[in-house]
């Protein structure tokens, strides 16, 4: 896989785990906090599939 791709996935697959998170604490899946940790689980995202195309 090229290095795009893999970086595209990690952004999707950690927004997608960051903003289900909060749901576990009783918040909505629209709720501010599901909104940054949906940012935040993107950025780890990133940096994983950085690291993974670096392989």
């Amino acid at each position: 896989m090229s290095s795009k791709t893999l970086i595209f996935l990690g952004m999707f697959i950690g927004s997608i785990i960051g903003g289900y998170i909060p749901t576990f604490f009783g918040t909505g899946l629209f709720s501010f906090s599901s909104i940054l940790f949906s940012g935040i689980g993107s950025i780890i995202g990133i940096w994983l599939g950085y690291k993974l195309s670096q392989l």
